[in-house]
């Protein structure tokens, strides 16, 4: 029954979350609420048939507690896929924690988080993302083993992102010699927007490949800092996708590629960092594709992160974690090569190979 305190702007909040186009049947959705430390986080586990779902905690200042369930579902998902395309034997899941990581979080928040994440009993494993750090991270490892990522000196594989932005690095240099003929990325205008720890590694790579590097970010200090270093150019325009560049690297949060922006985009090719560039996958996708805009998929070249925190469940090194991700450039151009062959976006490409291969252990399973 809607309430007299119900408004229209509401009314689509009224429907069950089952119904939610992000839900795309997911296993499991936990909320998590604990009056005593200000927790309220949300675990979405997407899929589990390839194996745990593991994928990070972003602690976020949402607009409201709808925003960070679409968040968290459409993260968990894009999970599922990243570890299916990446070969690993991992599930899709992803958690976020409502705040703001800079005033709101305390380590009682963060370990009574861990003892939520040990109630699934390893059905979803976490390791750090947005708002989130190693340190959080071994914090967790206090109250669960289910995390990953911790310490080296705790015996894990540390901060992630220097193999996330690595492998990112490998998938444009992928897109580079599909789009331009070739993966040297010397004298390529690239637009970099976030400079946070993935984003400033991937500039620190393009910087010394010799690549001209302009960058954009919601920190001024940030922005200049980083620019002093790599010998970057701060964005100054009024339109970061109008800008004459060659390849456009969105390495913030997702949905920069939208209704409002995809028309306006002028690099040959998109390949960053972020998760869920394409606020829909298949309009936004088509789009790039009838422009003719290379569209590395995100999932796949962003997958460096949670190939490196693998190593920490089947014990693998840095070594392999590196060898491992730089097969993100051979994968990346067999994507561009299949949709070219199928006709299909490089989007409907990976996740046509990832559902595959799902749907074949799910076969297995059954026997």
């Amino acid at each position: 029954m809607i309430t007299e305190f119900t408004t229209a702007k509401d009314l689509h909040k009224i429907d069950p979350v089952f119904g939610q186009a992000s839900f795309d049947n997911h296993e499991q959705i936990v909320f998590c609420h604990d009056k005593d430390t200000g927790l309220k986080a949300i675990i979405g586990v997407h899929n589990t048939v390839l194996g745990p779902a593991l994928g990070g905690t972003r602690m976020w200042k949402y607009e409201n507690e709808w925003e960070a369930l679409n968040d968290v579902l459409r993260l968990s998902r894009g999970m599922t896929y990243k570890s299916a395309i990446s070969g690993l034997n991992l599930g899709g899941g992803k958690a976020v924690i409502i705040g703001d990581a800079k005033t709101d979080k305390t380590p009682e928040m963060i370990q009574s988080f861990g003892r939520y994440i040990n109630s699934l009993s390893g059905k979803y494993i976490t390791a750090e993302d947005v708002g989130t750090t190693t340190p959080d991270m071994d914090l967790i490892r206090e109250v669960t083993p289910y995390v990953t990522g911790i310490s080296e000196s705790k015996g894990g594989s540390g901060n992630p992102s220097p193999v996330t932005a690595y492998g990112v690095y490998m998938g444009m240099k992928a897109a580079a010699k599909y789009k331009f003929g070739s993966e040297n990325l010397a004298g390529k205008r690239i637009l970099v927007q976030g400079t946070g720890h993935v984003g400033e590694t991937l500039v620190k790579h393009l910087s010394d490949e010799g690549a001209v590097i302009t960058i954009s970010d919601i920190s001024q200090s940030r922005m200049e800092e980083v620019a002093k270093k790599y010998g970057a150019t701060i964005y100054e325009g009024d339109d970061l996708y109008t800008a004459d560049v060659d390849i456009y690297a969105p390495c913030a949060l997702g949905a920069t590629i939208n209704d409002d922006t995809v028309y306006r985009i002028q690099a040959k090719v998109v390949a960053g960092a972020a998760n869920n560039q394409l606020a829909n996958e298949q309009v936004h996708g088509q789009i790039l594709r009838d422009r003719g805009i290379a569209y590395a998929p995100d999932f796949l070249i962003n997958a460096g992160g949670i190939i490196n925190v693998y190593g920490e469940i089947v014990n693998y090194g840095k070594e392999e974690a590196m060898k491992k991700t730089e097969n993100i450039f051979n994968t990346t151009l067999e994507i561009f090569d299949l949709a070219d062959s199928r006709n299909l976006t490089t989007t409907q490409a990976a996740m046509a190979i990832a559902e595959k291969r799902i749907e074949d252990r799910k076969k297995e399973n059954a026997k």
